[in-house]
């Protein structure tokens, strides 16, 4: 099989490795209680493909069954939020941010605005810095276990 499109993603550790074999559909932020949660953070953002068109590459996902529909998928060793599944079969959500390069997907779309958070409107007016103490880039730099953004031969590297 020729396959003319590949997107990949993963956990933060490397153990679950997965790729997208066609370019998702609707690309989303869902703000329900459900995905914050899950994200532990204040929404989830996703794009779904047909399960034919994803396929792990390494390891394996851990579900939990979060309601009658879904059922959300992470890794075991790290926490990683990675997809959502329904239930009923023929569609994979995979969260954006574990893609390999989620600035390709802009969301197109937000669900569950009832619970988005009031004071979104204001976060442009925040300060904004980047992180610029050459000291802490340099420990973290020297110190990083993150799983680098493209598929490896095996992880952890061998040092």
């Amino acid at each position: 099989m020729i396959v003319a499109f590949r997107m990949t993603g993963g956990c933060q550790c490397g153990a679950v490795r997965y790729a997208l074999l066609t370019l998702p559909d609707t690309p989303c932020i869902c703000h329900c209680r459900m995905c914050q949660k899950q994200t532990g953070n204040y929404f989830g953002a996703f794009a779904d493909v047909e399960e034919k068109h994803f396929e792990i590459t390494r390891g394996e996902v851990t579900y939990f069954r979060s309601s009658d529909i879904g059922d959300r998928g992470f890794c075991r060793d790290c926490g990683t939020p990675l997809v959502y599944q329904y239930t009923s079969g023929g569609r994979v959500a995979v969260a954006l941010g574990s893609l390999d390069d989620p600035s390709k997907l802009k969301p197109v779309v937000q669900y569950g605005v009832e619970s988005r958070m009031p004071w979104f409107s204001e976060l442009a007016l925040l300060p904004a810095t980047e992180f610029s103490d050459p000291e802490t880039c340099e420990n973290i730099r020297r110190s990083n276990r993150q799983h680098p953004d493209h598929d490896t031969a095996t992880w952890p590297s061998q040092k």
